[in-house]
C-alpha cells in the first residue's frame, strides 16, 4: 500500500505446487519487505489446487501495525521447479481505504519453496506505478516434522516448523503449554495441540491444529484377518452406517463426493450443532474398523456475508470435522481438508443445509 511520498508496498503472492512432490497447499504467515520498517505489509496466504496443476490462493494484507488498513487479493497461478508463480487476480475486500493511499496489487510473485524450513520466500514485480515496482515476501508454515506416533508415557521431543510458534492446549489459545519450534512432553494418550506464530500476526493469521498419538500394547491375542477393502472409489461402508439418504435422494452425482446431511454449523462459526455428533461417531467408528481407508474433507458454507469471510470459515468446518475424528481416534494423516466458501451451494439461499461439510475417498 502507497501513502503520498512512501509506499506501504503490497503484493499478491504465494501459491502451491508440487515442488519437490510436495503440496504447498494450505496456509502460510509472513510479511512483505520485512525490514523495511516503514511499508512492511503483515500477510496471510492461503493456497489451495485447482483441477490439473492450476493453483488459486487468497492473500490478505496488512498495512504495517495498522488493523484497520487491509486488503485481500484472489491469487492464480501455477507450481514452478523451484516452488511457484502467482499473478494478482481481482481485490475481495479492502479496508480503510483513502485518497492519499493504494496498494500495488498488479503483478507476478515468484516463491521459492525450503522444505526444511517449510519456508517461502517470494519476489514480487509489479506493474510500475508511482513506487510500485517490486517486493520482496517471507511466509512460514507451521507442519509437524517429528514423529506423528509417540510411544505412551515416554519422554518425547516434539517438532514443527514455523516462526516464533506458541503452543496451546485449547482451541480458545488460553493454556500455553511451549514456545518455540521443539516442545519436549510425556503423553499418555493422542493428544491435539493448537500452534500459532508470532512472526507478524494478524486478525487473519491461522490456528493450526496439530494432533500427535501415542503408541499401544500390541494385542495379547492375534487379530482376525480382515476382509479385503473395498474399491475406493465407492462409499458403500458411509452409506451403510451413517444416517444419509438413499443414493438418489443425494443432491450429488454419484457415491462420491458425499453430503453429511446431519454435520451442519451455528451461523457464521465453525461450531457443531448437536444434530452432527451421531453421524461423526459413526463414520469415526467405520474409520478405525477400516485402517486403509483416507478421507478428503470439504466445508461448505451459504451465502450470507462476504465471500472471503465465507471461504476461511469454510476451511475452519472442514478443520473441525477433522479435529472431531482425530480426537475419536482417527489418525490425522489419513484426512485431509479443503474449503469452497460459499462457491458450491447445494439449495436455494438461505438453506442451513449449505453450511454443509462433504467426505469423499482418495487413494
Amino acid at each position: 500500500m502507497k501513502r503520498i511520498f512512501w509506499q506501504f508496498l503490497l503484493p499478491a503472492w504465494l501459491l502451491a505446487g508440487p515442488a519437490r512432490a510436495q503440496s504447498l497447499a494450505g496456509v502460510w504467515q509472513g510479511v512483505e519487505d520485512e525490514f523495511d520498517k516503514q511499508r512492511y505489509c503483515p500477510s496471510v496466504l492461503r493456497v489451495q489446487q485447482r483441477a490439473g496443476t492450476d493453483l488459486f490462493g487468497i492473500l490478505f494484507q496488512q498495512s504495517g501495525s495498522q488493523a484497520g488498513i487491509t486488503v485481500t487479493f484472489q491469487m492464480d497461478g501455477s507450481p514452478t521447479p523451484a516452488g511457484m508463480r502467482l499473478q494478482h487476480g481481482r481485490r475481495l475486500a479492502e479496508t480503510g481505504r483513502s485518497p492519499t493511499r493504494y496498494w500495488c496489487g498488479n503483478g507476478t510473485i515468484a516463491f521459492t519453496y525450503d522444505a526444511a524450513q517449510e519456508k517461502l520466500t517470494g519476489h514480487a514485480e509489479y506493474e510500475p506505478y508511482d513506487d510500485c515496482d517490486t517486493g520482496e515476501f517471507t511466509f512460514y508454515r507451521v507442519k509437524l516434522k517429528s514423529a506423528a506416533t509417540v510411544p505412551a508415557g515416554t519422554l518425547s521431543t516434539l517438532r514443527v516448523t514455523g516462526r516464533e510458534v506458541r503452543w496451546y492446549a485449547d482451541a480458545d489459545l488460553r493454556q500455553l503449554v511451549a514456545t518455540g519450534n521443539t516442545y519436549p512432553t510425556r503423553l499418555r494418550k493422542a493428544t491435539t495441540f493448537y500452534l500459532t506464530q508470532n512472526f507478524y500476526p494478524t486478525a487473519e493469521s491461522p490456528v493450526v491444529p496439530i494432533t500427535v498419538r501415542v503408541s499401544e500394547p500390541a494385542p495379547a491375542v492375534a487379530a482376525r484377518p480382515r476382509p479385503a477393502p473395498a474399491p475406493l472409489d465407492t462409499l458403500p461402508l458411509l452409506r451403510a452406517r451413517l444416517p444419509l439418504p438413499p443414493a438418489a435422494a443425494l443432491p450429488v452425482v454419484a457415491a462420491s463426493p458425499v453430503v453429511l446431511p446431519t454435520v451442519l454449523f451455528k451461523v457464521t462459526t465453525a461450531d457443531l450443532l448437536p444434530t452432527a455428533r451421531p453421524a461423526l461417531a459413526a463414520l469415526a467408528a467405520e474409520l478405525r474398523a477400516h485402517p486403509e481407508l483416507r478421507l478428503r474433507i470439504a466445508g461448505h458454507t451459504d451465502r450470507v456475508g462476504e465471500s472471503t469471510k465465507n471461504q476461511q470459515l469454510s476451511e475452519q468446518r472442514a478443520e473441525a470435522v477433522k479435529a472431531y475424528l482425530v480426537q475419536a481416534g482417527v489418525a490425522a494423516e489419513r484426512l485431509s481438508t479443503v474449503g469452497y466458501g460459499d462457491a458450491r451451494p447445494l439449495y436455494s439461499a438461505p438453506d442451513a443445509r449449505n453450511r454443509r461439510v462433504e467426505v469423499q475417498p482418495v487413494p
